[in-house]
């Protein structure tokens, strides 16, 4: 897991692959001089709940990775974020798109918000009827 820091003070952990697409679309609208917010749903270990920065030029923003690869980027899920970070909604995390329908889609649905799992998280235990 990596570690994306807002400001020095502000610490959230994405999975490597993800940090990278996120950095991708991130630093492609920062070296445009464009802010947008980016928003990501916290983990139930740390109390649930939601979490927004507003991204812009001069903010200190750190991507720590915690393996030594970089690792593959998908256009697909490249273009998804960034179609969302591009909306008013800013940027949120969607789930990676599969390639070969994201070449046959037509016009783009709203996407949904989904909450980012986290490997580390207590598994809860199945409901009993």
């Amino acid at each position: 897991m990596g570690k994306f820091v807002y400001d020095g003070n502000i610490k959230v952990e994405f999975e490597d692959r993800l940090l990278a697409h996120l950095q991708a679309v991130i630093m492609a609208k920062v070296r445009r001089g464009e802010s947008f917010p980016f928003t990501w749903k916290d983990d139930i270990s740390i109390g649930g709940g939601r979490t927004t920065v507003y991204i812009h030029p001069h903010v200190s923003l750190v991507f720590k990775y915690h393996g030594s690869r970089n690792p593959q980027l998908s256009n697909a899920w490249l273009q998804a974020l960034t179609y969302n970070a591009n909306s008013g909604r800013g940027l949120y995390v969607v789930p990676e798109p599969d390639d070969h329908s994201a070449r046959e889609a037509g016009p783009r649905e709203e996407m949904v918000f989904r909450e980012v799992p986290n490997p580390n998280a207590p598994v809860p235990e199945p409901a009993h009827s």
